[in-house]
């Protein structure tokens, strides 16, 4: 009698279940950017246990909170354990107070205290912009941009797989150089979504208000929404440059704003920012854009903190704007610094004027190795150019959130290790 050979299956390791991954994951490269920053950043503090590392890497703020507005939390923290004082759960949607006091500071005459959403943060906002949009829309970006508008259309499965440059069915919008860091918009395929920051992050560059409003005639033409990406908006001083997208006519009928305090106030780790979506916005059947926000955010979202909407609120009174106003000065005295050190030592640099980022160029040069090289000879972190997409090779950003010590410290050792460039 024959016998017939059963194959043994290996049983699955504990813990394992029977659940198919999101392969929209398995697209994703090694690891955000930041993290990966930080694995490298620590390896090389273990290398180097005595090194004393600078960081101009991620864009995390260093002073502390201003007074006034730490007071304001301080207060209503303590309120909480009053009787009167007592607050739950609040409107998703963000306080009234607040939210009126957004519309009046930043959008008077522009926009309403109903469309404007109070959330945890801007980033948090584009995830669960996306989580709204879909997996079905197409694409655009700024190239080089802020790494979460391409990993979340991966997430979502907006994109194909990546190339080896770039992910598939991903517009990149080539911001450079030689085109003052504004891309060609004739050559700029229709897509659904557009992502647009100004300034942006990395380059630093501000968009003029003729490339807003050619940016903004595009998506009318095209039929598109432009989420733009305002976090950095008050650190503008050219004044051709508009501080939110609604400063151009007609874009309330496409745009969608982001912001945030976490860059103006230090909040970075308070969380606390607002998404700005006008009720002119439709979707392609009629629908308007901003009921499935509301609906978004009353599903997915509790609302921000009722102790940290206090702090925004200080924020916007002339006291808490005043000092609001010291720290970004600060912040963009810190930039000039840097800037001027890198033109000192020939480098060619962009940004670091209307933003608190340099975007300083290496020619010829892979960006993750000026990365190490510089971690290695001075000890400091910056954000290697590639990161943020294709078109950031060969340039490294260098943050200007930082001590003034510790800039000038960095400017010593960056002037010690690379001299003149010329």
């Amino acid at each position: 009698m024959a016998v017939r050979a059963v194959a043994e299956v290996a049983a699955p390791s504990a813990g394992t279940v029977n659940v198919s991954r999101n392969p929209n994951f398995a697209k994703l490269r090694a690891g955000y950017l930041f993290p990966e920053i930080a694995r490298r950043r620590k390896a090389h503090q273990d290398a180097n246990p005595t090194a004393k590392i600078i960081s101009l890497g991620i864009g995390d703020t260093t002073e502390p909170l201003p007074l006034f507005i730490a007071n304001a939390m301080a207060k209503a923290a303590a309120g909480l354990a009053t009787p009167e004082g007592y607050s739950g759960y609040g409107a998703e949607q963000g306080q009234g107070k607040l939210r009126e006091a957004l519309a009046n500071t930043f959008y008077p005459g522009m926009r309403a205290a109903d469309e404007i959403f109070v959330s945890d943060g801007s980033k948090c906002d584009i995830a669960r912009l996306q989580m709204m949009f879909g997996a079905l829309p197409t694409v655009a970006v700024q190239d080089p941009s802020y790494p979460v508008y391409v990993d979340s259309s991966v997430m979502m499965g907006m994109t194909g797989d990546h190339d080896g440059t770039g992910f598939a069915n991903v517009e990149y919008m080539a911001c450079r150089p030689e085109n003052n860091f504004f891309p060609d918009l004739s050559k700029v395929k229709r897509t659904d979504i557009m992502f647009f920051c100004s300034p942006n992050n990395p380059t630093g560059a501000a968009a003029t208000r003729a490339q807003l409003t050619e940016l903004v005639a595009l998506a009318r033409k095209n039929r598109s929404i432009l989420v733009y990406d305002a976090a950095y908006a008050l650190y503008i001083s050219n004044p051709d440059c508009p501080k939110s997208i609604y400063e151009i006519p007609g874009a309330e009928e496409v745009a969608i704003e982001t912001c945030s305090f976490s860059k103006y106030a230090g909040f970075t780790g308070v969380r606390l920012g607002w998404t700005v979506v006008p009720k002119a916005l439709k979707f392609q059947d009629g629908h308007p854009v901003h009921t499935d926000w509301n609906r978004m955010m009353t599903t997915c979202f509790n609302g921000a903190s009722n102790i940290v909407q206090a702090g925004g609120l200080a924020c916007l009174q002339p006291d808490g704007l005043q000092e609001m106003n010291q720290t970004i000065a600060f912040y963009k005295e810190n930039a000039a610094i840097l800037r001027q050190a890198f033109l000192d030592m020939g480098f060619s640099v962009y940004g670091g004027e209307d933003a608190p980022y340099v975007w300083v160029g290496f020619p010829g040069k892979a960006s993750w190795a000026v990365f190490e090289e510089i971690l290695e000879k001075c000890n400091i972190v910056t954000t290697p150019g590639s990161g943020f997409g294709p078109a950031g090779e060969g340039f490294v950003r260098a943050s200007a959130f930082g001590s003034r010590a510790n800039i000038h410290e960095a400017v010593d050792r960056f002037k010690a290790a690379f001299g003149s460039q010329n």
